[in-house]
């Protein structure tokens, strides 16, 4: 089910050229691919081996492989252990939203790391962008190539929002930024409901119980969705949310066949003259039946 980038080396040049090859991997009809984090040959060095834990942590697969050394984080240093871990369970929270996009890609082919000239088609600088990715229909990833902790990545048109930071960013433009170990731009489109899962520790949980629904600069009148699939790929959680004046609606429909908590956090909306305002919602219980709660701000 899922392709690999082939024997990529251990350095930036060919980390690049792994996320390279494998958005023209995708293009040419392969849904899912997946790479060597810290390369394949030669051993990388720690500050090489972090970033590629950023890259590989966020794409549809995630594994540590290599030739001719160990690509455990111990081997590297004591930051390294914290960086995967860190990226690690970023992945295991992102999982509700992960898996949904892993389920709509088996049933339309669309692939789940596409390259930003599929996932936006008008946008004309999009059309050679090769370092920076869609991670389903609402996640951008520019991953780090260099020493300097350096990031130069595009943002389509719309308002988009750093999901480790919150800082929100307006797009049509391109930005540099330098990042730590522990952060990259992992950008959130606007009008996008967000599914986290309440666990990081494992894989094989109920991503609709407890599920956190973060909501990102909804614009008037736009209504965004998600769907919280459970392990069969049966819709648990059917969630839409709409901004109407000083209302914002989420309707949702549990189909699960039990009640289910969600809460309602970040939910971040844009008022008609471009201000932008955030709501920390409670928890709800959603039970077998279709529920409406009004947020008003």
């Amino acid at each position: 089910p899922a392709h690999w980038g082939g024997d990529c080396s251990a350095s930036y040049p060919s980390m690049a050229e792994t996320l390279r090859a494998g958005l023209s991997l995708s293009c040419a009809g392969f849904a899912f691919w997946s790479h060597d984090m810290g390369g394949f040959e030669n051993t990388a060095s720690a500050d090489v081996y972090k970033r590629w834990c950023q890259f590989g942590m966020l794409s549809s697969h995630s594994r540590l492989h290599g030739s001719t050394s160990y690509r455990v984080p111990w081997v590297y240093d004591e930051e390294a252990v914290d960086v995967l871990r860190f990226f690690t369970k970023l992945k295991l929270s992102l999982l509700p939203y992960l898996y949904s996009s892993a389920v709509e890609t088996s049933r339309t082919g669309i692939p789940m790391m596409r390259s930003m000239a599929l996932a936006f088609e008008d946008d004309c600088n999009c059309r050679y962008l090769d370092k920076q990715y869609m991670l389903g229909d609402n996640l951008l990833v520019a991953p780090v190539f260099n020493e300097e902790g350096m990031a130069s990545y595009y943002l389509p048109e719309g308002i988009w929002t750093n999901y480790l930071t919150n800082e929100v960013k307006e797009g049509g433009k391109w930005y540099k930024e330098t990042f730590d170990y522990f952060h990259l731009p992992l950008m959130v489109r606007e009008n996008t409901a967000l599914a986290v899962g309440n666990r990081d520790d494992r894989p094989d949980y109920d991503y609709a119980d407890g599920v956190e629904l973060r909501v990102y600069a909804l614009t008037e009148g736009q209504e965004c969705s998600t769907v919280v699939y459970d392990m069969k790929q049966q819709a648990n959680l059917q969630i839409s949310v709409v901004k109407t004046g000083k209302t914002i609606t989420i309707k949702a429909e549990n189909t699960g066949g039990k009640p289910y908590t969600v809460r309602l956090i970040n939910v971040q909306a844009v008022s008609s003259n471009g201000a932008s305002m955030v709501i920390d919602g409670k928890d709800t219980v959603l039970t077998p039946c279709d529920s409406t709660v009004s947020v008003m701000l």
